[in-house]
């Protein structure tokens, strides 16, 4: 049973419910089913630019372009005879001017309705029309004599009837929560939150064509698992009722496109939505976009390159540098973010080394663990049985993480932190127990994940069997081992590399976001 909402009680919400009965009782459908616009503001803003198109007396007289827009009323001022007012579609605005012996009302009739107080056309509009309600005219282009481009309406219909009241025009919609909550008021409120959505989906088609013309196939994969892998993280759980069967949401789309790589696909990748039940801050979102990428034959130095070259292809399409400005998170400074290619390569331990003046080669396990203690930004009970690869990893996330501004690809890492990466090829650096995968970071914040990808399958099965013994230990980030991914692995996956970004977080370096939730369009937040 549905329960009345507070708004129900405002008074703005009763008087724009009043008149929408009162326009049904003049026969003004409120909510029609469709119009056909000729253009749209941006289209009449770009093509009428510099045109010589007449003034109001032409348009009057029919003599200029006829045009039909719609758009939301955000302005009316009335003026005698006249009432201008402007027509918002998207980002765009575009004047109008109602007159009140030539604009008609589509479904009114003055002299079917005598008697009633709207007895023109114009007063219909002043006295049943609110800011925010959707309209559609149809009139002729004129220029007022200050230059502005208008369209003189002849025919002006309602297409609907709003009954909230936009936010207000001089405050704005400025609460974050209110703006996160409900993204439809912040869309019509903030011109930049739209744009920015824009250039999302343009980063995001940049992305697609930029893998395309690299030879890649894009796939799509299960969202719906019964065993989730490919990343450490727990899991949301759902069921399938038609099998009556415990599922997951993806927390990767790694293990699918594997597969794919070992039936002959050479180059795939996905971009798509994973869901991962673990905390929620600045960089994380419940869910989130991730694009995957393999490519039979290559490495991780080729995904370094791959993922490089895309940053900067993507950087010279939107804003036609490589150059591009963010706020530091760690002390909220403008910074200009370089990401033309090729990036710093260093490791974790070089990393300490320069930005934390920690040199983990002179330290004992005990010493590390104090160390990090006493930073107050880990866990103690996480602290218990970490092995020395999995401390060093813990330091470099503490203590130099935070100063990876300018692009850094973190390579080789500590065998500890992946089961599902090769071995490094270097003799020395393997005896290390380090692994081909690189991390790449900007704004002190990762954007990547990349291996050269394990393709044993003995070495994969005992690496996979110790990750599920974890699991029924009760770590709940810990995948449960997948027999039929070891299976696939039996039949032949050919050297492969592999490559995760984070989309969100790619947009918000390319578009100078500081919160994941200014990038996504319905960010999780707790309910009321």
């Amino acid at each position: 049973m549905s329960t009345i909402p507070d708004y129900h009680q405002h008074e703005e919400f009763q008087n724009r419910l009043r008149k929408s009965k009162e326009l049904r009782a003049l026969g003004i459908n409120p909510y029609p089913h469709s119009y056909a616009p000729s253009h749209s503001a941006s289209e009449l803003n770009q093509c009428y630019s510099d045109a010589s198109i007449g003034h109001s007396e032409e348009a009057a007289l029919g003599q200029t372009p006829l045009v039909k827009v719609a758009g939301r009323l955000t302005l009316f001022r009335s003026m005698g005879k006249n009432a201008f007012a402007q027509l918002k579609e998207g980002t765009e605005t575009i004047q109008v001017m109602f007159n009140r012996d030539l604009t008609a009302f589509d479904g009114y009739s003055p002299d079917f309705h005598q008697g009633d107080e709207a007895t023109t056309p114009l007063k219909l509009i002043e006295k049943k029309i609110d800011l925010g309600d959707i309209l559609g005219v149809e009139g002729h282009l004129f220029r007022t004599n200050k230059g502005e481009l208008t369209i003189y309406v002849k025919k002006v219909e309602l297409l609907c009837k709003t009954l909230l009241p936009l936010a207000d025009k001089h405050a704005g919609l400025s609460d974050k929560e209110t703006r996160y909550r409900k993204r439809w008021l912040d869309l019509i409120s903030n011109d930049d939150v739209a744009k920015t959505f824009k250039l999302r989906s343009q980063i995001i088609k940049l992305v697609r064509d930029f893998l395309h013309s690299h030879e890649f196939t894009e796939v799509e994969t299960p969202v719906l698992q019964s065993i989730y892998g490919g990343a450490e993280a727990r899991p949301f759980v759902t069921k399938l009722n038609a099998l009556d069967q415990e599922m997951f949401l993806r927390i990767s789309l790694e293990i699918p496109l594997k597969k794919l790589i070992i039936g002959g696909m050479n180059r795939v990748f996905e971009i798509g939505r994973v869901f991962r039940n673990e905390g929620i801050d600045r960089t994380h979102n419940p869910e989130f976009t991730m694009m995957e990428a393999y490519a039979t034959y290559w490495d991780y130095n080729d995904m370094m390159r791959l993922t490089e070259n895309l940053f900067e292809h993507c950087a010279l399409a939107i804003h036609g540098t490589t150059i591009v400005s963010a706020k530091n998170p760690s002390n909220d400074e403008i910074v200009e973010i370089n990401l033309k290619a090729p990036w710093k390569r260093m490791n974790m331990k070089e990393c300490l080394s320069t930005y934390a003046k920690i040199e983990v080669d002179d330290m004992t396990d005990e010493k590390m663990s104090q160390l990090l203690l006493a930073s107050g930004h880990i866990d103690p009970k996480k602290l218990n049985g970490l092995s020395r690869g999995l401390l060093v990893a813990a330091l470099f996330e503490v203590f130099a993480e935070p100063h990876l501004i300018q692009p850094h690809h973190v390579i080789d890492h500590p065998h500890e932190t992946t089961v599902l990466c090769k071995e490094h090829r270097n003799p020395e650096k393997k005896a290390e127990g380090l692994i081909e995968r690189f991390e790449s970071f900007i704004m002190g914040q990762e954007v990547c994940n990349a291996y050269t990808e394990l393709n044993d399958p003995e070495l994969q099965r005992s690496l996979l069997t110790k990750q599920a013994s974890r699991r029924d230990a009760g770590d709940e980030e810990a995948s449960p081992f997948d027999e039929e991914f070891i299976e696939a692995m039996c039949q032949g996956m050919p050297p492969t590399g592999g490559l995760g970004i984070g989309m969100d977080r790619m947009v918000m370096i390319l578009l100078n976001a500081y919160s994941i939730r200014d990038v996504l369009f319905f960010p999780w937040m707790k309910t009321h």
